[in-house]
């Protein structure tokens, strides 16, 4: 998986990031009262949905992990 954060996405990658399919991606979207455009997800999307369903554990872990220094 190829996501880097600042990155535009699209729901298929972000419902990856949950563990879930694109199609109750989208319901927890409406559940949760999130509108998006049609085609990809920006930074600025993405940071208000991980706000709404918590941020996912592969994507904690990749992107909020503190740097080791050697």
């Amino acid at each position: 998986m190829n996501n880097h954060y600042g990155c535009v996405k699209t729901k298929q990658q972000m419902a990856d990031e949950f563990g879930i399919c694109r199609k109750t991606f989208n319901k927890l979207l409406v559940r949760k009262n999130i509108k998006l455009d049609r085609g990809l997800i920006s930074p600025k999307d993405q940071m208000i949905i991980y706000n709404e369903l918590g941020i996912p554990a592969l994507v904690e872990k990749l992107h909020f992990a503190p740097k080791v220094s050697r």
